[in-house]
C-alpha cells in the first residue's frame, strides 16, 4: 500500500459535522449585509502582486514574509491573495463601479498567509467582508460598525467588545510618526529586531507589536489621538456621537493602529477573550486614499472583514449553530424491482416538495443493515418498499425518531404526508 499524501500544515478540512455552522453563518451574514443594502462582489483568489505591494505596503509582515507569491509561465509575479480590500478596489477600478457612483459591496471566501500555525490563524482561513465606497462622512462609518452589531446579535453571541481609534489625516500622521520615530530612536536599545527595521519606514507598526518585551516601550510612547488634525477629530466625535445615540458601547484604544498600510481615521476591531491569543473577530477602518493610489479616481472608503474560522468557534462553543441536518426520510428498497424503482419514486418525491431532504439506500446488504443505515443517517422516517408494497402501490412508513406506529401509506398519499411530517418537525 502507497504511503497517504499529508494535507498541507495550516490548510484544513471542513467536515460534514462542521459545515452546517458555516452554512447558518454564511446565510445569516449575508441576510443581515443584504438588509443594509450590500450587494455582493464575487473576487479572484490571485492578484499581481504588485496589487499587495502597494496597498498593504512593501515594508509589513503580509508581504515581506507572509504572501503565497510565484512567477506564472509569462514570468509575471502572483500572489494568493492575503485579504480582499486591495482586490475590491482594483475590481471597482477596472470596472469603473467609483465613477460618480456610491457602492455598498460584500464578499466572502478564502485568503492565504504563509503564518505559524496555532489556534485561530491558519495558512488558509476565511473571511467576510463589507466595503463602501464614496462616502466621506462619519455616518456610513456607524453604519458599518451597526452592520457588524446585528450581525452578533443575530448569531446570538455575548461579549464581544468594540475597541475604537482614530489615526487621523495622513498629514497629522506624518508629524505624529515625527514624534515616534524621535521617541523610539532615543530608546533605540530597547527595540526588536522588527521594530528597528519598521523604525525609518513605518513606526506607527511599532504600536502594533505582539511582543511582551515591548508593552512597556509602546504603552510610554506619544498617543495619536492626541495629535490628530481638527478635521479628523470632528469625524471621530460625530461617530462616537452615533454610537453613543444607538446604543452601541466601545471602548477608545489610542494603541489600535491595524496591522495594513493603507488604514487612515476611523480604525475599530470587535475582540473576544474566548478565543486565547487571537483575541480580533473583525477588524476594520477607513482607507481614503487607497482607490487613488492604485490608480483611481480619489475615493473615500471604508470597510471590516470578520474572521469565519474563528466565529465558527465562537458559535459553536457557545450552542448557537444549529446541528446538521440529516435527511427527512431514507428509502429502503428490498428486493431487485423495488432496488429498479426506488430511484424514480424519490425523483418523483422530490419534484413534489422541493428542499425535501431524502435519501435513497445503495451498496446492497440484508434488510437489517439497511434499517441500521437509515436509522444511522438521523432520517426522521424510512419509506420501505417491497414486492408486496410495489403490487399495491404502497410504501410502508416507519417512524425513526418517534414512538408512531408504523404505518402503510398509499403512494397517491406519501407527498402530503412527508409534507406533514416536515411541517411538525420544522424539517425540509
Amino acid at each position: 500500500m502507497s504511503q497517504a499524501v499529508k494535507p498541507i500544515r495550516g490548510i484544513n478540512d471542513i467536515l460534514p459535522d462542521e459545515t452546517a455552522a458555516w452554512q447558518w453563518l454564511e446565510d445569516t451574514a449575508r441576510d443581515v449585509l443584504q438588509s443594509y443594502g450590500y450587494e455582493e462582489i464575487r473576487l479572484p483568489l490571485m492578484e499581481r502582486t504588485e496589487l499587495f505591494a502597494r496597498s498593504i505596503g512593501e515594508v509589513t509582515d503580509i508581504v515581506e514574509k507572509e504572501m503565497y507569491t510565484f512567477d506564472d509561465r509569462n514570468g509575471d509575479s502572483l500572489s494568493l491573495r492575503p485579504e480582499a480590500t486591495a482586490s475590491c478596489v482594483r475590481a471597482g477600478i477596472t470596472h469603473g463601479l467609483f465613477h460618480n457612483q456610491q457602492q455598498r459591496l460584500w464578499y466572502a471566501g478564502p485568503m492565504f498567509r504563509y503564518e505559524r500555525p496555532q489556534k485561530g490563524r491558519y495558512r488558509q482561513f476565511h473571511q467576510m467582508g463589507a466595503e463602501a465606497f464614496g462616502f466621506a462622512g462619519p455616518d456610513i462609518d456607524a453604519e458599518l460598525i451597526l452592520v457588524s452589531a446585528r450581525l452578533w446579535k443575530r448569531l446570538g453571541l455575548k461579549g464581544l467588545e468594540l475597541e475604537l481609534n482614530s489615526l487621523g489625516s495622513s498629514e497629522s500622521r506624518s508629524r505624529y510618526r515625527d514624534l515616534l520615530v524621535t521617541y523610539f530612536n532615543d530608546r533605540y536599545q530597547d527595540l526588536d529586531e522588527d521594530s528597528r527595521r519598521r523604525l525609518l519606514q513605518n513606526p506607527l507598526r511599532i504600536l502594533d507589536s505582539k511582543n511582551p518585551e515591548m508593552a512597556d516601550l509602546v504603552a510610554q510612547a506619544p498617543v495619536l489621538t492626541e495629535h490628530l488634525d481638527d478635521e479628523s477629530a470632528d469625524h471621530f466625535a460625530a461617530l462616537c456621537a452615533m454610537l453613543d445615540a444607538s446604543g452601541i458601547a466601545y471602548k477608545l484604544n489610542p494603541r489600535l493602529v491595524r496591522g495594513l498600510d493603507y488604514y487612515n481615521r476611523t480604525v475599530f476591531e470587535w475582540v473576544t477573550d474566548q478565543l486565547g491569543a487571537q483575541s480580533a473577530v473583525c477588524s476594520g477602518g477607513r482607507y481614503d486614499g487607497l482607490v487613488e493610489q492604485l490608480g483611481g479616481r480619489p475615493t473615500p472608503a471604508i470597510g471590516w472583514a470578520l474572521g469565519v474560522e474563528r466565529l465558527v468557534e465562537l458559535v459553536r462553543g457557545a450552542s448557537l449553530a444549529p446541528d446538521p441536518a440529516g435527511p427527512t426520510a431514507y428509502i429502503v428498497p428490498l428486493g431487485e424491482a423495488a432496488e429498479s424503482r426506488a430511484q424514480a419514486l424519490a425523483e418523483s418525491l422530490r419534484d413534489q416538495l422541493p428542499g425535501l431532504r431524502l435519501r435513497v439506500h445503495c451498496g446492497g446488504g440484508g434488510m437489517r443493515a439497511r434499517m441500521k443505515r437509515a436509522d444511522r443517517s438521523g432520517a426522521l422516517c424510512a419509506l420501505i418498499i417491497g414486492d408486496d408494497e410495489l403490487a399495491s402501490s404502497t410504501v410502508v412508513l416507519k417512524h425513526l425518531r418517534s414512538q408512531q406506529d408504523q404505518e402503510t401509506v398509499a403512494l397517491k398519499d406519501l407527498q402530503p404526508r412527508l409534507a406533514r411530517i416536515c411541517s411538525d418537525t420544522g424539517a425540509a
